[in-house]
C-alpha cells in the first residue's frame, strides 16, 4: 500500500486507478486550461508570517458554515459524475464527509441520486442545482431536495453555456463510457475501477434518468442535457428559485464584485468565489486572486467563501487570511475517491486538516477565527 502524505499522491494514484475519461474529467480545464493552472499556482505565491515563541499548545479548528457547525472551514464541493470516479462516489464521499464533521454537496449531474445518497446518510447534505430551461423539472428537484431534507441548496450560476473542454470532446466522454476499442483497452487496464463498477446499478445520471418524460436511457439523455442548459438565466431566476426553495440558499459561480453586491442584495446566504475549477472562461483571473475584492465589497454583509485550487490546508488558511469565511474542495477529495474509494477521501480530508492545524500553529494561532491577513507575509511592511 503506498504511502500516503499530500493530496498530490492521492492525485497520482487516482491516475493510474481511474479510466482516462473520468480522470480527464476531473483533472482538466477548458481551452489552454490557463485558468485552471493558475487557481492553483496563485496559492504558491502567498507567502505566510511565522512566528515564535507563542502557546499553541491548544488549537481548534471548528468553525460554522451559514450556521452549520464544521470541523474544520471546508465543504465538498459540487462535482458531476463522481460516480465515475468510483462505484457509488456520491454515497461514499456523502458518508466520509459525515464523518469527519463536514458538509458534502450533491451535484444535479451526479451518478447517484438525491434519494440513493439520502438513503445512505444520516444527516442533511447540500444539493447543488442548475437552472435548465425545463422548468418543471428544476420545481420537482428542488422538491426531490427538501423531501430529502437537505439543509441547503446551492444554485450554479456560472454554466448558462458550457466551457469547451479539449480532452472531453477528445475522449469522447459518456456515462457510461461507449464500448469502443480505446476504452476497452484502458478499462481493462483499471480492474478495481472495472470491479467496483460491475457490482453497482449506478451508472446513469442519477437525478435525471427516470425524472424527465422521455429520457429512460444514455442516448436520449444526451438529446436532453444537450438543448437544457439555459442561457437566459437571470437574477429573476434567483429570487424565484430562494422563494420556491425557502430554505438556505448558496450562489456559486461569483467572480465579480458587481455580481458579488447582487448577490448579496438577493438575500443569500453564502456566495462561492469561484470560475468553476477553471472550466468555463479560460483566461479569467484565479479564484484566489478574485476573493479579496469580493470580501472588500459584500464581506460584512454575506458569507464568502472561495473554490478553485485548494489542494492543502495551507490553501485553506491562504484563503481564510484573505477574507473568506470558508472553502470548498473538488478535484482534491475525487483524487481521494479515485485513488481509494471512501477512505481516499477520509484521508483527503485528514491532510487538509493536519496541513491546517499545523500552518495555524507555525503562524501563532490557535482558532480559525483569528485568521486573517496578519497572517501573510508582506515583504514591504516593517510588522
Amino acid at each position: 500500500m503506498p504511502v500516503i502524505t499530500c493530496v498530490e499522491d492521492l492525485r497520482k494514484l487516482a491516475q493510474r486507478r481511474v479510466p482516462r475519461m473520468f480522470y480527464d474529467y476531473a483533472d482538466s480545464g477548458s481551452w489552454t486550461e490557463s485558468t485552471y493552472r493558475a487557481n492553483e499556482s496563485d496559492f504558491a505565491r502567498i507567502r505566510l508570517r511565522q512566528r515564535v515563541a507563542i502557546d499553541v499548545s491548544e488549537r481548534n479548528l471548528g468553525s460554522t458554515l451559514i450556521g452549520e457547525a464544521v470541523s474544520m472551514p471546508v465543504a465538498l464541493a459540487p462535482t458531476g459524475l463522481t460516480g465515475m470516479q468510483h462505484a457509488d462516489g456520491e454515497i461514499l464521499a456523502a458518508r466520509a464527509a459525515e464523518r469527519f464533521g463536514v458538509p458534502f454537496t450533491l451535484s444535479t449531474m451526479s451518478i447517484c441520486s438525491i434519494e440513493d445518497v439520502a438513503a445512505h446518510t444520516t444527516r442533511p447534505f447540500w444539493f447543488q442545482l442548475y437552472v435548465m430551461r425545463d422548468r418543471d423539472f428544476i420545481e420537482r428537484l428542488i422538491d426531490r431536495a427538501k423531501a430529502a431534507r437537505c439543509s441547503a441548496l446551492m444554485l450554479t450560476l456560472d454554466l448558462q453555456i458550457l466551457g469547451q473542454r479539449h480532452k472531453d470532446l477528445k475522449n469522447g466522454l459518456s456515462a457510461p463510457p461507449k464500448p469502443t476499442l480505446s476504452n476497452l483497452i484502458n478499462i481493462a487496464t483499471k480492474p478495481r475501477w472495472a470491479m467496483g463498477m460491475l457490482g453497482t446499478k449506478r451508472r446513469q445520471f442519477g437525478n435525471i434518468v427516470g425524472h424527465v418524460k422521455g429520457v429512460e436511457d444514455m442516448g436520449s439523455l444526451s438529446a436532453w442535457t444537450s438543448r437544457q442548459f439555459d442561457p437566459r438565466l437571470s437574477w429573476a431566476d434567483v429570487e424565484w428559485i430562494k422563494r420556491r426553495w425557502g430554505g438556505k440558499l448558496i450562489l456559486k459561480g461569483i467572480m465579480d464584485p458587481e455580481d458579488a453586491m447582487r448577490a448579496a442584495d438577493s438575500g443569500a446566504d453564502a456566495l462561492i468565489v469561484s470560475n468553476h475549477g477553471g472550466r468555463q472562461l479560460d483566461g479569467a483571473p484565479s479564484s484566489i486572486a478574485a476573493v479579496p475584492a469580493i470580501v472588500d465589497a459584500v464581506g460584512k454583509r454575506i458569507e464568502v467563501w472561495m473554490d478553485g485550487g485548494i489542494r492543502s490546508g495551507q490553501d485553506v488558511f491562504k484563503a481564510l487570511a484573505l477574507g473568506a469565511k470558508g472553502a470548498l474542495i473538488g478535484r482534491a477529495f475525487l483524487y481521494g475517491l479515485g485513488a481509494q474509494g471512501e477512505q481516499g477521501v477520509q484521508r483527503c480530508l485528514e491532510l487538509i486538516r493536519n496541513e491546517l492545524d499545523l500552518t495555524m500553529a507555525f503562524c501563532g494561532l490557535t482558532a480559525v477565527d483569528q485568521i486573517d491577513k496578519a497572517a501573510l507575509f508582506d515583504p514591504g511592511s516593517s510588522a
